[in-house]
């Protein structure tokens, strides 16, 4: 097959949860045997025609003139452009919402476009209600003229079910598990093993920091909160201003995956405040590197983890959690189930068999 990943910032990844998609499945779908092509922006650093046999096409990203969004959707409808007059068999557009026009408009060439749909972005927080509504509508376009549609979570292919009428296949995101990694990273942070909490995160109001924060300086616990995200925006620097005087610190965006697995890994718990659609990359990567996982109680995470985390609705309750002295009594079995589930479920290997298997299905009823 020949195969087009669109909608992302590019390969290698430097950037999140729809780019480290994006590489690990074409990488894999490479090693498969099939031709694989990946859309990125003209400002990412990696300047080569290939990655790892991955094709990669660079496309104008105008965002320092018109700003990220904006400049998403130009960004979108160039790659989508190009990509219907090339001989793809597929193409696997990631994101559906900065895409949805480029869709309608591109349509007409008569190739087959798949959307992995991500989350429900007309229910982020940050956005007003004019926003919020617009978000909808392109997401109701998006549905409407993508061939085929993909959801990375039981709870969102049941929404599209019941909001449109539509079905859509379930392939969720991987992840890489984690064993026991250098204990000396933790220096460089000045943390110590399961002496401290931890939450990987934008810093955007639906991902519920205010109430883990809230809940973590009820509960009095005598260890550290540390958070890590980009916290130089208006959002950031209202929380830093409120937890000034606590010891949550704030410790901006660290990109480095082996520090990270190394700071969940040793974590007392990580607390997860992700609220908006999908199956959140953060979630699988804690499970991944064996983290005692605090979610906060929606159907998106609850679809993940089932049973084998704690949930909180309230300050109250990630407080209440935090003072238990039962508390780590469930970590093995908790921690157990989890990486049952990273191995059977969320694993690329498994995840590139399932879109290599649904890509071919596709084809099969041309």
């Amino acid at each position: 097959m020949k195969i087009a990943i669109l909608g992302t910032r590019g390969i290698p990844n430097n950037y999140g949860g729809f780019e480290q998609c994006a590489e690990f499945l074409s990488i894999g779908l490479v090693k498969k045997g099939h031709s694989v092509t990946v859309y990125s922006p003209s400002f990412h650093p990696f300047n080569e025609n290939s990655y790892r046999g991955v094709n990669i096409i660079k496309k104008s990203s105008p965002q320092n003139i018109f700003g990220n969004s904006a400049a998403n959707f130009i960004y979108d409808y160039l790659c989508l452009k190009d990509a219907t007059k090339k001989d793809y068999d597929i193409i696997l557009q990631l994101g559906l919402i900065t895409s949805s026009l480029s869709i309608i408009f591109c349509r007409h060439r008569g190739k087959i476009i798949a959307t992995n749909i991500d989350g429900l972005e007309w229910k982020r927080l940050k956005w007003n209600k004019l926003i919020q509504s617009l978000t909808r509508l392109l997401e109701k376009y998006g549905v409407k003229h993508s061939d085929y549609l993909i959801a990375d979570n039981l709870a969102i292919q049941d929404y599209l079910f019941n909001e449109y009428n539509v079905e859509s296949k379930l392939i969720e995101y991987g992840t890489v598990p984690v064993n026991k990694p250098d204990l000396s990273y933790l220096q460089k942070y000045s943390m110590y093993k399961a002496k401290y909490i931890v939450t990987i995160a934008r810093l955007e109001p639906e991902n519920n920091l205010e109430m883990m924060c809230d809940g973590y300086i009820i509960s009095k616990i005598n260890m550290p909160y540390y958070i890590i995200g980009n916290h130089l925006t208006d959002y950031g620097d209202f929380l830093k201003d409120k937890y000034r005087h606590s010891n949550i610190k704030f410790l901006g965006g660290i990109y480095d995956k082996k520090y990270l697995d190394t700071i969940r890994y040793y974590s007392y718990c990580y607390l997860h405040g992700h609220s908006v659609g999908g199956t959140n990359p953060a979630l699988l990567e804690a499970m991944a590197a064996k983290a005692l996982i605090i979610a906060h109680n929606n159907k998106f995470n609850k679809s993940v983890i089932n049973d084998d985390a704690f949930y909180f609705n309230s300050a109250e309750d990630v407080a209440e959690i935090l003072k238990r002295t039962s508390l780590l009594l469930n970590k093995n079995k908790f921690i157990d189930n989890n990486c049952k589930k990273v191995e059977q479920l969320y694993n690329w290997r498994v995840i590139v068999e399932k879109y290599e298997k649904y890509f071919l299905d596709i084809l099969s009823k041309k």
